[in-house]
């Protein structure tokens, strides 16, 4: 049984992929640990240092900088109206619509459970509870929880 679907993707140096994960057309940097039963998908770009807990989901158009967490079960989104088809028609990416780009900057957490709509930019440092919505962006050093995330408190060092 194929235990590891990866497809065009770069791997920086020591990069640890569990098993029962779909790894598509993206970019890994170095040291970033990838747990069971993931899914990235094209274009997608994770920097150095990164922990992808399990069954996390990062469809195109997402980019993870360096030493961000994505708590398992985290779901990133990149359509804010997604729609099935066109005119009766199944959408295809670059043809009837273009993913919305989603940042997390450097050091931020997502926490279990979490959705992160697309098109928005999570700050660094911050913090997304578990099973936060994730509707607008997020500034730095800040920690956000709820449906929809709202500020909750600030990061301390």
């Amino acid at each position: 049984m194929e235990k590891q679907i990866i497809n065009n993707a770069k791997l920086g140096k020591n990069v640890k992929i569990y098993n029962f994960v779909n790894i598509y057309g993206c970019e890994i940097g170095d040291n970033t640990k990838i747990g069971s039963f993931v899914e990235i998908r094209e274009s997608v770009k994770i920097g150095k240092n990164c922990k992808i807990q399990a069954f996390a989901f990062l469809p195109q158009g997402v980019i993870l900088e360096d030493e961000v967490f994505v708590g398992p079960h985290a779901c990133f989104t990149n359509d804010k109206i997604p729609r099935a088809t066109v005119k009766g028609k199944l959408k295809e990416i670059g043809k009837d619509w273009k993913p919305e780009t989603t940042i997390v900057r450097k050091g931020a957490s997502i926490g279990a459970n979490a959705t992160i709509l697309g098109g928005i930019t999570i700050g660094e440092n911050s913090i997304v509870g578990a099973g936060s919505v994730v509707t607008k962006d997020v500034p730095d050093n800040v920690i956000v929880a709820g449906n929809p995330a709202k500020v909750i408190g600030k990061v301390k060092e």
